[in-house]
């Protein structure tokens, strides 16, 4: 059973965390429990509170979001109906209604997402889901919230007849308006209101004249307004109707309160169950804002918390456009308590309160800004020692106040504690002071508590570094500068850098040497010391970042010469493949040059075939029959090898035209005549112009011709005449 003070939550930022997510709640009873948040009893509850939010941030990103779950309090309708004989008036009924059908849809939204929504369909089973109140409600309040005309037998009667005597009001009053103002009685505005009855109005001096009930004057006097005495009739009927109806009405409310009170305990958890929707609902939107995660709660005795952010600041530095610096924490049973010293403005206190407040949210069931690897345990106790602890109300000093908490710590703890104490044992004679301090940490640490305390006491530092599970950190400086980079070590104790400070702030050397020589020098060369070597470790942190990005870069750059190598790797083999392709046509193309030559002279058939079926049977020979499959995969590389090379010998076929296209412009071209032997200015073959046919010829190659155009063709020589 968890045990935490109020001093703890306000030295936590607890109310500052509450307060945020009491301005997310839509309704006021959400705002008010957002208030009354606390950390859990057992562990059951809470573990059903944290994934509840955990699953309404998961809303946010999947198709299936939660629907609205807004509601009109109906806080004083619950109290009047818990009051025997009491009824309620339209309005609340109207509420009642809207809440059931909220809380009705939401039910059955979360009953159909299951699967989606576990725990929180789990705390809606705990509500039953009925149509009745809506039903009821409906019978006899309409959507505007007035009383239905039809809700009663009686009421439909006398609504009827107030209509019908209406009618005769306005009818009897159009027929004296007429009458009098033809007669000139009325004034200008000829009528009027009073007592929402409608009147004439009648000039003073006539008022005598019209028959009727004065209800009333103007403030001059002038204007005397009277209700006519045949409206007066009916005006009357019209009253006793309308009490009538009122009377009616009530007894109809009455009734409609006794169906609904049976409801009463259904109607409080409904509202009650809405309320906790609306606070689970801001504990997720404030986890969205902070980015917080569900990290793993387990049994061992580990606090991990990876990249840990203090959520009160990181919202106000987002605010204001500056960086929030995480924290890497780790408690455990072999490291049990972290002594952090070193300068002040270091954010010694902020590492401290971090850890302190994002267990204590994750115990009252709200989502942490840590890294998803991070993992903790829950402690049935708390205990804080941070900030001003002057007491005025009991006259105590600051000490005296810190001896009391302390005393308070002994009596509570225990293995299941977590102790959080700032400038653990200040407040008294430094040497007096540290020794006292001195022995409580040891108290601390045999009991098994997990902690982590700042201090600039040196004899405190000593201590954790003799203890075997107890460790010193520091927080991390600029080793020039002194200027604080916000990142907690783990290892090593901090040094004040008293003198430094004070050096750096313009107090004269001379000074500081004077007062180095008041204390012990031991001191001065232990601290000396600690500043050495944390100056070394800010060093070392630094060459350390700056190889991680160099080795970063360098595997980049790797990364990338290894992809060129293989893109240079399957070119060359498609080049290879193609020149290998090339050179076997340039083979095949000179054969059968040879072969037209030869039937260009001996025009013999016979052996233009012969030679033809003697390539091709040598050509077959060095084949052997493909696989379907085979031949698919060939025509795919083959077409892959033919889209990389065509770009560049279109390239290369362009510059040749324009080389080619620029000799010619140096030289006038001939005219082409039928006969004339030419070639086409990228290809090796000549053949003889047959015909000419405006921009184009036709072009005798011997085996085959060919149309081609005037433009694509080069004289080779004239024809024969």
């Amino acid at each position: 059973m968890i045990s935490i003070t109020e001093k703890t939550l306000q030295d936590l930022q607890f109310p500052t965390v509450l307060e945020t997510i009491s301005t997310i709640c839509n309704t006021d009873i959400g705002k008010q429990k957002a208030f009354e948040i606390t950390p859990f009893k057992d562990k059951e509850t809470l573990m059903q509170a944290l994934m509840q939010t955990s699953e309404y941030v998961s809303s946010f990103q999947n198709n299936n979001a939660i629907p609205n779950h807004g509601f009109d309090a109906i806080t004083h309708e619950i109290r009047f109906l818990a009051i025997e004989d009491s009824f309620l008036e339209v309005g609340s009924f109207r509420k009642i209604a809207t809440i059931s059908s909220t809380v009705n849809f939401l039910l059955t939204f979360l009953r159909k997402f299951e699967d989606y929504y576990p725990n929180l369909n789990a705390r809606a089973n705990q509500v039953e889901l009925t149509k009745e109140i809506i039903t009821m409600v409906d019978e006899v309040v309409d959507k505007y919230g007035e009383i239905k005309d039809n809700a009663s037998p009686d009421l439909l009667n006398i609504r009827r007849s107030m209509n019908a005597v209406r009618g005769k009001v306005n009818q009897s009053f159009g027929t004296a308006l007429t009458q009098y103002n033809a007669l000139g009685y009325l004034d200008d505005i000829k009528e009027s209101f009073v007592q929402n009855r409608r009147v004439l109005a009648v000039l003073a001096m006539y008022r005598r004249k019209v028959k009727g009930s004065i209800m009333g004057s103007s403030k001059t006097g002038s204007i005397a307004y009277i209700e006519p005495e045949a409206t007066l009739q009916y005006s009357r009927e019209l009253s006793n109707l309308e009490y009538e109806e009122k009377e009616e009405i009530n007894r109809i409310l009455k009734q409609l309160s006794n169906y609904i009170r049976p409801f009463l305990p259904l109607l409080i958890k409904y509202q009650d169950f809405l309320s906790d929707v609306d606070v689970i609902a801001a504990k997720a939107k404030y986890a969205n804002r902070i980015n917080g995660i569900l990290p793993t709660i387990t049994e061992n005795r580990r606090l991990y918390f990876r990249d840990a952010y203090h959520p009160v600041l990181y919202l106000n530095n987002k605010q204001k456009n500056e960086i929030t610096h995480p924290q890497t924490i780790e408690l455990n049973q072999e490291s049990r308590i972290i002594v952090i010293s070193g300068p002040n403005a270091g954010g010694k206190t902020i590492s401290l309160k971090t850890v302190g407040l994002l267990q204590l949210m994750l115990q009252s069931g709200m989502l942490i800004p840590v890294h998803e690897r991070s993992e903790t345990f829950l402690f049935d106790r708390i205990l804080t020692d941070i900030g001003d602890n002057q007491s005025i109300e009991n006259h105590l000093s600051t000490y005296s106040y810190r001896l009391k908490n302390m005393n308070y710590f002994l009596k509570k703890c225990n293995k299941k504690t977590m102790f959080l104490i700032d400038e653990f044992g200040t407040g008294s004679d430094p040497e007096l002071g540290g020794a006292l301090a001195e022995i409580f940490l040891e108290e601390f640490y045999h009991r098994e508590a997990f902690g982590i305390i700042t201090t600039h006491y040196s004899n405190l530092k000593i201590l954790a570094n003799e203890l075997p599970y107890a460790t010193n950190a520091n927080m991390l400086f600029d080793e020039k500068t002194l200027e604080p980079l916000y990142k907690l070590v783990l290892g090593q104790a901090g040094s004040s850098f008293t003198f430094e400070v004070a050096l750096k702030n313009g107090i004269p050397f001379s000074l500081i040497n004077r007062a180095k020589k008041k204390i012990e020098v031991g001191k001065v060369r232990f601290d000396k010391t600690i500043a050495t070597l944390q100056k070394e470790r800010s060093k070392m942190e630094k060459t350390s970042q700056t190889l991680k990005e160099e080795e970063k870069k360098a595997r980049e750059e790797g990364k990338k010469m290894e992809t060129i190598n293989v893109k240079i790797k399957q070119k060359l083999e498609s080049y290879q493949e193609l020149y290998d392709s090339n050179q076997k046509t340039i083979y095949i193309g000179q054969k059968i040059e040879d072969i037209a030559e030869k039937y260009f002279n001996n025009k013999s058939k016979k052996d233009l075939l012969g030679e033809f079926l003697k390539i091709i049977e040598i050509e077959n020979s060095k084949r052997r029959k493909a696989t379907p499959k085979e031949t698919k995969a060939l025509i795919e590389q083959k077409k892959v090898v033919i889209e990389e090379v065509t770009v560049q010998v279109e390239e290369i076929r362009k510059e040749k035209k324009e080389k080619k296209l620029k000799v010619v412009i140096e030289k006038p071209k001939p005219v082409l005549k039928v006969g004339d032997r030419v070639r086409m200015f990228d290809g090796k073959a000549v053949g003889s112009i047959d015909k000419i046919e405006k921009t184009k010829a036709l072009v005798n190659y011997g085996v085959f011709t060919s149309k081609v155009s005037l433009e694509a063709l080069e004289f080779v020589e004239a024809g024969k005449k």
